[in-house]
């Protein structure tokens, strides 16, 4: 699909939604995206300590990551509706006060109804931040910021993710599991006013006299469908996939919304939606790219403390320190990364991160039970630096390529490009958990097998191993049969940390290949005519 091959210039952009305090903006969007990221990560993080505190199985508590995360999925697409209807103020506003009320209001909650009701208004208002986050940044920042733009808004991404099992840990311990939920109501204000000053107020939009009306329908279908699709990912696992009804209405349902969006848009064009933008070859790479990144993330969110917490028992108190080798290193590295994309091809420092994530991967893949938090460190170190290269070079990328296509002028392609980019982001890194969520189980009963089928009795090495096992338990046990009992169900206990060991080291490998595949798209995305070096020269914007 033809698009210009050359950004539109600054003065493209219109006056009437250039603040005159717009880094203050920017400052409040981005800290709005950070509050979202961080308050979903709590709720994952702090899932066994809000089953202790509200008395709920595993069963009724995996449904409150689910509610929550699937109303950011819903708002995502209907964002690009709201921000285009009623403006990128207006809603962050209302929606920022509502996630402030809500957030007080979650730990009170009498029954687990009431609960995840709330938590369904919480992420339908949280997740506005993050496609008008894109959409204002982009039309707001000026060119000469725009490198320090991007590397904020990674260091808000990567490092609130890998730091909110460190700041969980610290509310169980020195104040309260309340605190999950009141972490995003006492700095969401703090973003309110950011958002007051620094984007200003503007009237409410109105079509042009010929032009379609914008219809909320399309919106709805295509919000609900992803919505659904999303709860059949972070369900499948528990409910066995396939063989659960709930799993196949919610599948079924989801696919046939959202085909009823495409028919609807083909049918009756909204004014509010430009997918002609999206089908550029980079566009839809740089999307499957999102994919891939929101699966090796999964190596320090999911594999290593899914390790250290069944093999070693480890807390999030205990987890949290090893994750900071990642957090904190991203900050310095972060610097680096928006650096050098002034002077590199975004795609070549895209490839070196992805690289690095690899090696890192792959050092990881050799680890043994006998590994524990510091162990990860080398590896966590070279982690760090990828995910800060791979994640600036990606969201750089992303931002050339709204500059090269002249879509600064053309609001609709700005929320349109934003709110592909937030439904690929959440549904793509939800396809990824419900994968690794599958696949380390499969691994693990495979190992198992695999290593049950030379623990058997009658053989010299078990034999010998459950003599051993025995002696060291006679002093501890009752008589010679309870000791025999207690040493075949320690050597059955030593299979499974074995197997489950090994299940986290092709976990890892799997992680590894996966950057290959992510490197072979790079490969194919073409390179932009005009670079950060040119945009971050051009001349100041008009006030």
């Amino acid at each position: 699909m033809s698009s210009p091959s050359t950004p539109a210039p600054a003065s493209a952009r219109s006056a009437s939604v250039i603040s005159t305090h717009p880094l203050l903006g920017v400052l409040g969007v981005l800290f709005g995206a950070m509050i979202a990221t961080c308050t979903g990560r709590l709720i994952s993080v702090g899932l066994t300590d809000l089953r202790g505190a509200l008395h709920l199985g595993v069963d009724e508590a995996s449904w409150i990551g689910t509610a929550f995360n699937a109303a950011l999925m819903f708002i995502g697409p209907f964002s690009v509706y709201l921000g285009g209807l009623l403006g990128a103020r207006r809603v962050l506003l209302f929606c920022a006060a509502m996630f402030t009320g809500i957030s007080i209001l979650l730990p009170f909650a009498g029954s687990l109804p009431m609960l995840l009701s709330l938590l369904v208004l919480a992420g339908l208002s949280a997740g506005t931040f993050y496609p008008l986050t894109l959409s204002f940044v982009l039309r707001n920042l000026p060119p000469r910021y725009v490198l320090i733009g991007i590397a904020v808004y990674a260091m808000d991404i990567l490092v609130t993710t890998n730091f909110a099992t460190s700041l969980e840990a610290w509310f169980i311990d020195h104040l309260s599991w309340r605190w999950i939920f009141w972490n995003g109501a006492a700095l969401t204000p703090l973003m309110m006013i950011l958002v007051y000053f620094g984007i200003p107020g503007q009237p409410l939009p109105k079509p042009k006299e010929g032009q379609p009306k914008p219809n909320w329908r399309g919106f709805l279908y295509a919000s609900l469908g992803f919505s659904l699709l999303y709860m059949a990912l972070d369900q499948g696992q528990r409910l066995d996939w396939m063989n659960s009804g709930v799993i196949v209405g919610m599948v079924v349902s989801g696919m046939f919304l959202i085909l009823v969006t495409a028919v609807r848009r083909l049918r009756m064009p909204n004014p509010l939606v430009n997918f002609r933008f999206l089908a550029r070859r980079n566009t839809m790479l740089l999307g499957f790219v999102l994919v891939f990144f929101r699966f090796v993330m999964l190596a320090t969110v999911v594999i290593i403390p899914s390790y250290l917490g069944s093999i070693h028992g480890f807390l999030p108190l205990q987890t949290g320190p090893v994750l900071l080798w990642v957090a904190i290193p991203q900050c310095f590295c972060g610097v680096l990364a928006v650096y050098l994309l002034k002077y590199i091809d975004a795609r070549l420092i895209l490839t070196l991160g992805f690289a690095l994530v690899a090696i890192a991967s792959l050092m990881n893949a050799d680890l043994s039970s006998a590994w524990s938090g510091s162990s990860f460190t080398a590896s966590q170190l070279v982690m760090a630096i990828g995910y800060a290269l791979s994640f600036n070079a990606m969201v750089g990328a992303i931002i050339l390529e709204v500059f090269n296509t002249g879509a600064l002028s053309r609001p609709i392609d700005v929320l349109t490009f934003a709110g592909y980019f937030q439904t690929i982001r959440l549904l793509g890194g939800e396809a990824g958990v419900a994968f690794m969520q599958h696949f380390i189980p499969a691994r693990e009963q495979f190992h198992s097998n695999i290593l049950g089928l030379g623990v058997q009795p009658g053989l010299a090495p078990t034999d010998g191993r459950l003599i051993g096992l025995t002696a060291g338990m006679a002093s501890r046990s009752a008589g010679l049969p309870d000791a025999v009992g207690r040493a075949a169900e320690i050597l059955s206990l030593q299979v499974r940390q074995q197997a489950f060991t090994l299940a986290i080291s092709d976990a890892f490998t799997v992680v590894a290949w996966s950057t290959v595949c992510c490197l072979a798209l790079v490969v194919c995305m073409a390179r932009v005519p005009t670079q950060y070096q040119q945009i971050i020269s051009a001349p100041a914007m008009p006030a």
